[in-house]
């Protein structure tokens, strides 16, 4: 397959999934994906507790994402056990600190934060692999190549992960109403309107049923545009290019849609998030001029990429890490059930 093609098809996939997300998952229906009957009450009815789009979207998206790590990683024949092993020492620290930092920021235990999440791990991320390169038993990484790659693969997982936050109805625009002419006249055909009394921008704002800026849906664009770019540059052989725009561009926005969003994001003008992207811009220059390349890096090759997903090790390990972050992040806590079951007579 060239790579002209692969990007094509990616670009495609990507623009099927956003268009369908964003007409659906603003609906009451698109929060809560099932429910389980945890214990009966006293009054006959059960207690249930609740699984939402949210966790099988963003499950999804952390998917995406380190699928695309193995490709990328793959297509330049670094072997499958370094790329796991990098991958796994990444999320053992993002996924916790997802909802770490945000329990700092924004004083809630019950809330994930990608953007802390990001930083933590692009602060790490360059020590990590100095670190599993160290280890005797692995082929070593090339460590601008793997940063690029790790970049890319972000993009795509918060790009495709924004699909979570229309469902849960968080990380949302400001109404439009507040917004200057100019603003309004933009959104006016392009906003969205949240509905459901348990999606949180209803039940933290009152913003039901009100239009709103839809930066979810612009950070899911703009994201995955980065990452099909930033994919093209590194099959190009362009690491250093391919990391310094998919960190910039995402970063960089992250800055600017904050000043779009409604949702409480800790006191002060300037969000800690928005302090956290801005310091992650002159670190990842940094790494990008002074990292030496690594001159042994062979030119990509889609092939090698594809192959390692023949692997049953990998498939396996893809299935493991799916299910593990649904149950992480698809137990809602902030949300309740009460159930009630009866027999249809008329089918005895």
């Amino acid at each position: 397959m060239s790579n002209a093609l692969f990007l094509s098809i990616l670009a495609l996939a990507c623009l099927v999934l956003l268009t369908w997300g964003f007409r659906v998952l603003p609906g009451e229906r698109w929060q809560i994906l099932a429910t389980l009957p945890l214990r009966r009450l006293d009054d006959g009815h059960w207690q249930g507790i609740n699984l939402t789009w949210y966790g099988l979207l963003t499950a999804n998206a952390y998917l995406a994402a380190v699928a695309v790590l193995v490709l990328l990683l793959g297509t330049v024949g670094v072997p499958l056990a370094s790329i796991l092993t990098a991958a796994v020492i990444l999320l053992l620290v993002c996924v916790p600190a997802s909802r770490l930092v945000a329990r700092v920021v924004e004083g809630k235990a019950h809330t994930f934060t990608v953007g802390g999440a990001v930083f933590v791990g692009l602060l790490i991320a360059p020590w990590l692999l100095a670190g599993v390169n160290r280890l005797p038993w692995l082929t070593p990484l090339p460590v601008l190549p793997a940063l690029a790659a790790i970049a890319v693969a972000y993009a795509f997982g918060e790009g495709l992960g924004r699909l979570a936050c229309i469902s849960f109805g968080c990380c949302y625009g400001k109404p439009l109403a507040q917004c200057g002419q100019r603003m309004q006249k933009l959104f006016r055909r392009r906003h969205f309107v949240f509905f459901g009394a348990t999606k949180k921008i209803a039940y933290a704002d009152g913003l039901e049923g009100v239009g709103v800026i839809p930066v979810q849906g612009l950070t899911a664009l703009l994201y995955c545009l980065v990452g099909i770019a930033g994919t093209g540059l590194f099959l190009a052989g362009k690491f250093s290019t391919a990391f310094v725009l998919a960190t910039f561009v995402t970063q960089a926005w992250r800055v600017y849609s904050e000043t779009l969003r409604a949702d409480y994001r800790g006191t002060g003008r300037i969000s800690a998030y928005q302090l956290m992207a801005l310091a992650a811009l002159p670190y990842a220059l940094a790494i990008a001029l002074f990292h030496p390349a690594a001159p042994s890096v062979v030119v990509p090759e889609l092939h090698r990429g594809f192959a390692l997903f023949g692997r049953p090790l990998l498939m396996l390990f893809l299935q493991g890490l799916w299910l593990a972050l649904f149950i992480h992040t698809g137990r809602s806590t902030v949300t309740g059930a009460t159930l009630s079951f009866h027999v249809h007579l008329d089918r005895i």
